[in-house]
């Protein structure tokens, strides 16, 4: 395949392979598995190179997300998704929407794997339900079926947890890290939601809380207690997953990422935190 071709495929390859399995170093093995194939395949009839390369992806991704979900079962503490960069600055650009975004993946984490491939491929890449019905390996009036179900989830998730908008999120988000610098108890519980949720994932490598903790006071002073304990050198903006969200450095290296869902009355209803150093390697 030509270079430059490639070049401009492989955007779509791997947002369709990342937002599938949640993760960038197994989306980026399902890229070089396209690749692969790509070269060794007759292209001689391919109308469209990218609904077809992002259809080998879903393929491949689609085998691996079955035992990935089993995986999970046994994953030590809460599974986030993988924080990817997608700001301006990234070596590789990423095809960045709200279907990257970690609490729509979140959502997705909720569907059974064929829902999840009929919901991206068709819904976010505009596969005809013809060509997912080929992964999926049943009909296409079944794989309608299958992505109107997915977005319906999609939809009801969204009604019951209106979010603020962009400007506002961004907002919040510089007043939280303001007052997890300083360890400002009161300004924390001031920010969340009295019930907001947090959830860190530390993958068993680090240490983490292995539930999740509700309520504004007892994440406060969870967070004012670490913070104290880190010493962190700087918490940075960076742009994960289409969003704006913090990194926390020590050493010179993240040592996690945080990014937040804010309601629309302006207050966080979720802090997600990843710590697992094997989802921090490529940052």
């Amino acid at each position: 395949m030509d270079d430059l071709d490639w070049a401009a495929h492989r955007p779509a390859v791997f947002g369709a392979a990342y937002r599938l399995l949640g993760s960038v170093a197994e989306a980026e093995d399902v890229v070089q598995d396209v690749w692969l194939r790509a070269e060794a395949a007759d292209r001689s009839d391919v109308a469209d190179p990218r609904a077809w390369l992002v259809t080998i992806a879903a393929r491949l991704s689609y085998n691996v997300l079955k035992s990935a979900r089993v995986r999970r079962e046994a994953y030590p503490g809460p599974w986030l998704p993988e924080p990817l960069p997608t700001g301006p600055d990234t070596a590789d650009q990423v095809i960045a929407d709200e279907s990257i975004g970690t609490a729509m993946l979140l959502v997705m984490e909720e569907l059974t794997p064929p829902e999840r491939v009929a919901f991206v491929l068709h819904d976010v890449f505009d596969v005809p339900f013809d060509q997912v019905a080929g992964v999926l390996g049943n009909s296409a009036a079944a794989s309608r079926k299958l992505a109107s179900r997915a977005r319906r989830r999609v939809a009801d998730a969204r009604e019951q947890h209106p979010t603020a908008s962009r400007t506002e999120r961004e907002r919040v988000l510089a007043a939280f890290r303001a007052a997890t610098e300083q360890g400002d108890f009161d300004q924390l519980v001031k920010l969340l939601h009295p019930n907001a949720v947090y959830t860190a994932d530390g993958g068993g490598k680090v240490v983490a809380s292995r539930r999740p903790v509700a309520g504004a006071a007892r994440i406060a002073r969870l967070l004012a207690r670490i913070t104290t304990h880190y010493r962190a050198e700087r918490i940075d903006f960076i742009e994960f997953n289409g969003e704006l969200a913090l990194a926390t450095f020590r050493d010179g290296e993240v040592i996690w990422v945080d990014t937040v869902e804010v309601g629309d009355d302006g207050r966080i209803t979720a802090v997600r935190r990843v710590a697992n150093p094997e989802k921090l390697g490529h940052i």
